[in-house]
């Protein structure tokens, strides 16, 4: 009787301990926006024609960051950083994006940050946008003609440590338009629509409802992981503003600044959505709410809606859009909140990438990182709790989506790029013909807008910045840790317009 007592007795213990770690262990949402400019939150823009309270209320509970960069100016390789922790100039993709219906480019062996949570006992889901690639069963010929949509698909978040997946296979402007469950779409597409390019379509999917639904399916996730009293980890992936601007009738014309405007006032309605939540289900004190966007302000959106013409500016000052190689490109909005730590109206100056995360809540978990994973992300939460006054990046990559690289350290900024390697004036071979030089070198101290090019002058930087690129491509990893090796030859001056200028 006595041993049963004991028993009991430590059973309840081990319980206590393990529900007691639980509740320490912070929930974490992870909220990334597609094509938000960082001038389009008004936290960071005094100017700004759109008021964006919720994503706002964010960085005022939390801290704002000041100098942070997608590691792409497009968004499937930065949407890849995020979850693997690695560049994705290191795998197959060197330039551009993926569409609907290309293959995965996370290998399936490849550890990912959902899999470093899972394995921590966390609830994992990704909700709304994927763009990483799927495998979709084929019938006999591989073409996007032939894919039987009864079948399960493969490789996607499911395969890649998340729990639940509910989203799109891409951009909201590339087919096919029908949600997936899961490894399964639902409903089969009979139909074809056009959101910007046409393809195959359910009957009943209409790109207006994305953004509701999936804010829908995120709040419902939120509620159930908080009654269940188990850690959980939400990657929220808004389809928006990115094209096809498609705001509900409540948002149209409330922003004054074009329908742009309002489907930005309705991706901040979804963020406050989330955050309601949280704070009705009574976690967000220990619940860690990440804000940011994959690239920069699409500047095709100016064609239909010119926002800049009535005083709203996505890139405030920087130099160009999403695509391009230059500040605009990537330097993007990131606000974190985490009432359980980090301080109230807190701010960051240092230079930080979206690649970071994974490292990040390995420190948080207390977990560590294989070494074969992660090998281009820096723990930040030094700067999180304010206990780090040190620079943590030895230096960042950027890289446009004509695959042109750039290298920043301190104030420097190399581009290996004539033009903007990107979609702005001038572009590489309009670059070239205008005898433009191959590199563009920028002290950002003093020439933030990245018009004067300076490599001429400072031939020491140029040196010394080149090769530390070329040190992290040869190394496979630009952290400290064992070389490993990239998935494909890595070309430092691809798509310049030079060819192989390393020794001129």
């Amino acid at each position: 009787m006595k041993k049963i007592g004991i028993l009991l007795f430590l059973n309840v213990l081990i319980r206590f301990n393990t529900f007691s770690q639980e509740t320490k262990r912070p929930n974490i949402i992870y909220i990334l926006t597609d094509d938000l400019g960082i001038g389009d939150v008004s936290l960071y823009n005094v100017q700004s024609k759109i008021k964006t309270k919720n994503i706002d209320r964010i960085g005022n509970e939390g801290m704002i960051f000041n100098d942070v960069h997608s590691s792409s100016s497009v968004c499937t390789p930065s949407r890849y950083s995020i979850v693997t922790g690695r560049y994705a100039w290191r795998s197959r993709l060197k330039q551009g994006v993926l569409h609907g219906y290309d293959e995965p480019l996370i290998d399936s062996t490849r550890f990912t940050v959902a899999d470093l949570l899972h394995n921590d006992g966390y609830s994992t889901a990704c909700i709304g946008k994927w763009h990483l690639g799927l495998g979709w069963a084929h019938n006999s010929i591989k073409d996007n003609s032939d894919i039987d949509f009864t079948k399960n698909i493969t490789g996607g978040p499911n395969s890649l440590g998340f729990d639940y997946f509910y989203g799109l296979a891409s951009s909201l402007d590339i087919p096919p338009f029908i949600y997936i469950e899961n490894n399964h779409t639902v409903g089969l597409p009979t139909v074809t629509k056009t959101y910007g390019r046409s393809g195959l379509a359910e009957k009943d999917f209409e790109a207006v409802n994305c953004v509701p639904d999936f804010t829908s399916k995120a709040v419902s996730y939120i509620k159930d992981q908080a009654e269940a009293k188990k850690p959980f980890f939400l990657y929220f992936t808004l389809p928006s503003p990115h094209t096809p601007i498609v705001p509900n009738d409540q948002f149209k014309g409330k922003s004054g600044v074009t329908e742009y405007g309002d489907y930005v006032l309705e991706t901040d309605w979804a963020v406050g959505e989330l955050l309601k939540a949280l704070d009705e289900a009574k976690i967000a004190e220990n619940t860690i709410v990440v804000f940011t966007s994959d690239n920069g302000f699409a500047p095709y959106v100016l064609k239909t809606f010119d926002v800049e013409a009535l005083g709203h500016y996505p890139s405030m000052q920087f130099r160009g859009y999403k695509a391009d190689i230059w500040e605009g490109g990537h330097r993007i909005p990131f606000l974190v909140r985490w009432p359980a730590q980090v301080k109230t109206k807190s701010e960051c100056n240092e230079t930080v990438c979206l690649s970071d995360f994974m490292a990040t809540m390995g420190a948080i978990t207390n977990q560590n990182i294989p070494d074969n994973a992660a090998e281009d992300s820096y723990n930040i939460l030094p700067y999180l709790k304010g206990e780090n006054k040190k620079v943590i990046r030895e230096a960042t990559i950027h890289h446009s989506i004509d695959g042109n690289f750039a290298i920043r350290q301190g104030k420097w900024k190399l581009e290996f790029a004539p033009g903007s390697g990107g979609w702005t004036a001038p572009r590489n071979a309009a670059a070239v013909k205008e005898g433009l030089p191959a590199i563009q070198l920028y002290d950002l101290n003093t020439d933030i807008k990245e018009q004067h090019n300076v490599y001429k002058e400072n031939p020491k930087e140029v040196k010394k910045l080149t090769a530390l690129i070329q040190r992290y491509i040869d190394k496979g990893r630009s952290t400290p840790g064992e070389p490993q090796k990239n998935d494909t030859v890595v070309d430092l001056w691809y798509n310049t317009g030079f060819g192989d200028v390393k020794n001129n």
